[in-house]
């Protein structure tokens, strides 16, 4: 029998470089959480305690009326409904623009792989090359367009345009992640007699429940936080959160209430993070499994 070695067990050493990478990414982690940490702080604050001077001090006395005020009744311009109007505007635009945007790229991705067409890699070239044209110097052409269509300063123009936006980076994720699945399973299905649509529901949904996630995180944070296409195409009863966010923080007129505003930033952010927090082990998967590939 092997007998076990006597004496006080070894110590780990931590390498240099571990600890280097340890205190790095916890100066990382500082820099980005403390700018939250302030605006949660003074969000908490009556006016009184701000003017103290203090950012870094938690409250004194915690108070939620700025986030009453931020959701419920804060000025967004000639309106003084607060948020809300705003959210909702915002969820209409993200929701439709984020499922129409991810079915087309998806079957964009899938075609572009399993059913090559004459023209297709010129096709996904152009599509490509649209992605990377700055959208300031589309506004003027889509203004035009979207008049024309009659939808301009309604919902409808932002949802179309983002959907339109939304086409060429996804189709690019969807085509190089569906290019690495494997192609034997694929052709198995054509031989036993399913189409187009038969191997998109039945063979690759079922398999690319990640590289959706993905796609799903990335539009709906693009989508929610644009302000750019919100305040050119939605019109005043429309806006969007980030568009009514803007209206309160530089807003003139009576005293700054710093605290409202920073209930406000964080109002307008909640929508974001939470669906990252939740879903954000099948971001890291679908990004692992080539979704940024190519």
């Amino acid at each position: 029998m092997l007998k076990e070695p006597k004496g006080p067990r070894p110590r780990k050493v931590i390498a240099p470089g571990r600890i280097m990478l340890y205190t790095a990414l916890a100066f990382a982690a500082l820099y980005y959480a403390l700018p939250l940490y302030v605006m949660l702080v003074t969000s908490l604050k009556g006016m009184p305690e701000i003017r103290m001077g203090n950012i870094f001090a938690p409250p004194m006395e915690v108070t939620f009326a700025p986030w009453i005020k931020a959701w419920d009744s804060a000025c967004t311009g000639l309106y003084c409904e607060g948020l809300k109007v705003g959210f909702w505007n915002s969820v209409k635009i993200t929701v439709p623009s984020v499922i129409a945007s991810i079915a087309i790229a998806s079957i964009n991705g899938y075609a572009l792989v399993n059913w090559r067409f004459k023209g297709s890699e010129v096709f996904f070239g152009i599509l490509i090359f649209g992605s990377f044209i700055p959208y300031q110097v589309m506004l003027y052409p889509l203004v035009i367009i979207t008049r024309e269509m009659g939808i301009f300063g309604s919902l409808w123009a932002v949802i179309f345009i983002h959907t339109i936006f939304g086409m060429p980076l996804l189709t690019l994720i969807f085509r190089n992640y569906f290019a690495a699945l494997p192609q034997e399973l694929f052709k198995a299905a054509r031989v036993d007699g399913s189409g187009f649509w038969g191997i998109y529901w039945k063979v690759l949904l079922p398999m690319s429940t990640p590289i959706f996630v993905v796609a799903v995180i990335l539009q709906v944070t693009g989508i929610w936080n644009d302000f750019l296409f919100g305040i050119v195409f939605a019109g005043v009863k429309n806006f969007p959160m980030t568009v009514q966010l803007n209206n309160i923080v530089n807003t003139t007129m009576g005293v700054k209430e710093y605290n409202v505003n920073m209930a406000a930033t964080i109002l307008t952010a909640s929508v974001p993070l939470v669906i990252y927090f939740l879903s954000g082990r099948y971001f890291v998967r679908g990004i692992a499994a080539g979704a940024v590939k190519g």
